[in-house]
């Protein structure tokens, strides 16, 4: 523990001095009149405020169909209450469980904690700056797009820096029409950042399923990410990511085919498998298949828990985890329906989309668009479409945690607004009671206020927990 707590002082250490050397910086180039030539403002110290106008034509020509972004905008809106709501109840379960369970994993370390590409070891600086940049410009367009739609208008836009990397993006429309436009412009204003992180992870998400079908792979077969020790695959000198493909002179193909075949053997036999090592080289391997009962017996499963799931006595078990089709590697990060799995590969492969076995096992298919943009345009495409998917969906998310300044903040303050003024009006109506509107504003700002104090001792609380 002590060890562990030395490990983040000294990455905290690394991190403020960093942060001191650029705020250094800010200040000489603050003192000479460098950040006004560059309409540039130093804000909270360190952060440099980058404003620029370019943006504002090509803003004017996409928000023309002004009918079309208020329903984009109202859609927006309903997308992101029903999202504000989940990340609140996944805030709460996470508070209850850093409570009450005792996590046996190790801390994070200090650069863990900060989404900064480069600095958090799963975020690689280069597509991780790169995703970063094109996804803040999407979800500041978006705010800006619905602004110029109910008739807001927008001075500039801009990134906030940390050094060379990206914290944040903004666009700014004018405070005063903000602040006196209708409560729905408003909400539909603000939900259109994080909305459109959302709806342009899911388009990307179906272009990289699109894009998975352009590849080939070096050699059909099944690999494993690990091989258990004690069981017949280990004994034999199998290897993870070593390809199967073939298993007593039948071809295999996918884990359909291993499956099938794995089907046809007892524990005891002996079994000769072609595999195809990392290295290129191949070899032939008998394997002596082990007992799949005997196996989670002598790990404490429970024989009844075994007779559940069907596991008998003599039942070949080869002792590889998570058996594979060669094309795994990208078939596991694309598709619609896997956005848990694209969340959390950067944590399992530190800070990579695909294995580099599994992207060896790769090559471009027989199609002529894989065929002119040959394996590492391919391979280009897929980190890119990746992290920008990770990063809206981070983006997305994390705006909408229901706390000032962050988009699901200011959208809660209206919603607590227009629930006091309907009860307002309610009471107005049937005479029962009275709220003055001048209690409305009051209480709205308090309620926001203290929710925002709330969520942020609950992050804080969340993060330091593993240390205490």
């Amino acid at each position: 523990m002590a060890s562990e707590l030395l490990s983040v002082e000294a990455d905290w250490k690394s991190v403020l001095l960093l942060i001191m050397i650029w705020y250094l910086i800010l200040r000489r180039w603050e003192a000479n009149g460098q950040l006004d030539k560059w309409n540039a403002t130093r804000v909270f110290g360190a952060i440099l405020m980058v404003r620029t106008s370019k943006g504002k034509k090509t803003l004017e020509m996409i928000s023309k169909p002004k009918k079309f972004w208020r329903i984009y905008g109202e859609i927006s809106l309903w997308v992101c209450w029903i999202a504000m709501f989940l990340v609140g109840l996944l805030l709460i379960i996470a508070l209850i469980s850093a409570i009450l369970i005792e996590s046996t994993a190790p801390p994070p370390s200090a650069s863990e904690l900060v989404a900064i590409p480069g600095l958090n070891p799963m975020i690689p600086l280069g597509w991780g700056a790169l995703a970063f940049i094109i996804c803040l410009v999407i979800h500041e367009f978006g705010h800006a797009i619905q602004a110029r739609a109910h008739g807001m208008r927008v001075r500039n836009f801009g990134l906030l820096m940390l050094g060379p990397l990206p914290l944040g993006a903004f666009a700014e429309p004018e405070h005063e029409e903000i602040i006196s436009s209708p409560r729905r412009e408003r909400q539909r204003m603000f939900a259109a950042g994080p909305a459109t992180n959302i709806f342009a992870a899911i388009i990307l998400m179906l272009l990289m399923g699109s894009l998975a079908g352009h590849f080939g792979t070096t050699q059909e077969g099944v690999h494993s990410s690990g091989i258990i020790v004690g069981t017949g695959a280990e004994q034999a000198g199998l290897e993870p990511y070593d390809i199967i493909y073939e298993i007593d002179g039948k071809p295999i193909s996918g884990v359909d085919d291993f499956s099938a075949a794995m089907d046809g053997f007892k524990a005891g036999d002996i079994v000769l498998m072609e595999v195809l090592r990392v290295d290129g080289s191949k070899d032939l391997l008998a394997v002596n298949i082990t007992d799949k009962r005997d196996y989670f017996i002598d790990q404490g499963v429970d024989e009844e828990l075994l007779d559940a799931y069907g596991i008998e006595q003599g039942d070949a078990f080869l002792g590889i985890e998570r058996p594979s089709d060669s094309t795994s590697g990208i078939d596991s990060i694309s598709g619609i329906g896997n956005p848990l799995t694209i969340l959390i590969t950067p944590f399992e492969l530190q800070g990579i989309a695909i294995h580099p076995s599994e992207e060896a096992m790769l090559t471009a298919g027989d199609s002529w668009f894989a065929q002119t943009v040959g394996l590492s345009g391919l391979l280009f495409l897929v980190n890119l479409m990746f992290w920008l998917i990770w990063v809206n969906i981070l983006l997305g998310f994390t705006n909408l945690i229901p706390m000032v300044p962050f988009d699901g903040g200011h959208l809660f303050r209206d919603i607590v607004h227009g629930t006091m003024s309907g009860l307002r009006k309610v009471g107005k109506k049937s005479g029962l009671w009275r709220i003055h509107p001048l209690t409305v504003e009051h209480f709205s700002r308090k309620a926001s206020s203290y929710s925002s104090l709330f969520l942020l001792v609950t992050l804080v609380f969340i993060m330091v927990a593993p240390y205490l």
